[in-house]
C-alpha cells in the first residue's frame, strides 16, 4: 500500500483534522532515532485496537509513548483484506506498543476460545525487501538463529512480481506471544 500518512487513523484528534502532530525532536545527542514497524490485522481486529471513539488507540499511544496509526477501514496490504498497523517512535516505545497490542488481540482470542493453553498465533510483519537479507542472513544463518532461539516459527514471503512496486515483503511469526517477541 503505497500511502501517505494522513491515510492512516490515529488518535480521534488526528482524525479530525488529518494532520498528524509533528514528530519529537531529539531532546539529546544520543536519543533514539525514530522508527516505524508495520504488521496486518483483520478489520475486526483492528476495530479492537482503536475502541469506541479511539479510546484504545490512544490508551496504547500514552502507554507506549509510541504513535500508533492504522490504514483505513477500506485501504487493505494488496492481496489481502488485512489493515496495516504502523508503530513508530523510538525502538523501547515501538516494542511496547507491540507488545500491548498484541496482548489485547490474544485475551480477546482466549476470552472466546476459552482455551487454558497459550494459543500459537500469527503475526504478519510488512518488510522492505532490502531489510529481508539482514533477517535471512548469509546461507539462512540469521533466519534459524531466530528459530533456534525463541521456538516460533518465521517464514518470508517470496518476492511477489505482482507487487514489485511494493518493494516490501510480509515476515510471518507463529508462535505464542514469548515465543514471538523472543525472536525479534
Amino acid at each position: 500500500m503505497e500511502s501517505t500518512e494522513s491515510s492512516y487513523f490515529s488518535s480521534p484528534e488526528v482524525a479530525g483534522n488529518r494532520s498528524p502532530p509533528p514528530p519529537k525532536s531529539p531532546t539529546s545527542e544520543n536519543a533514539e532515532k525514530p522508527t516505524y514497524i508495520r504488521f496486518l490485522v483483520s478489520n475486526a481486529a483492528a476495530g479492537s485496537v482503536i475502541g469506541k471513539g479511539g479510546s484504545m488507540i490512544s490508551e496504547f499511544q500514552s502507554k507506549s509513548r509510541a504513535r500508533i496509526q492504522l490504514s483505513r477501514s477500506h485501504e487493505f496490504f494488496p492481496g489481502t483484506s488485512d489493515r496495516i498497523i504502523m508503530i513508530s517512535g523510538a525502538i523501547d516505545d515501538i516494542l511496547k506498543a507491540v507488545e500491548i497490542i498484541l496482548a489485547k488481540l490474544l485475551n480477546e482470542l482466549n476470552i472466546n476460545d476459552n482455551d487454558a493453553a497459550e494459543p500459537r498465533t500469527k503475526v504478519r510483519l510488512i518488510v522492505s525487501n532490502s531489510s529481508c537479507g539482514s533477517i535471512i542472513g548469509k546461507g539462512g544463518a540469521t533466519i534459524k538463529s531466530f528459530i533456534d532461539g525463541s521456538q516460533a516459527g518465521i517464514k518470508i514471503s517470496p518476492q511477489d512480481d505482482n507487487f514489485y512496486v511494493l518493494n516490501d515483503r510480509l515476515v510471518t511469526v507463529i508462535g505464542t506471544l514469548d515465543e514471538q517477541f523472543e525472536s525479534n
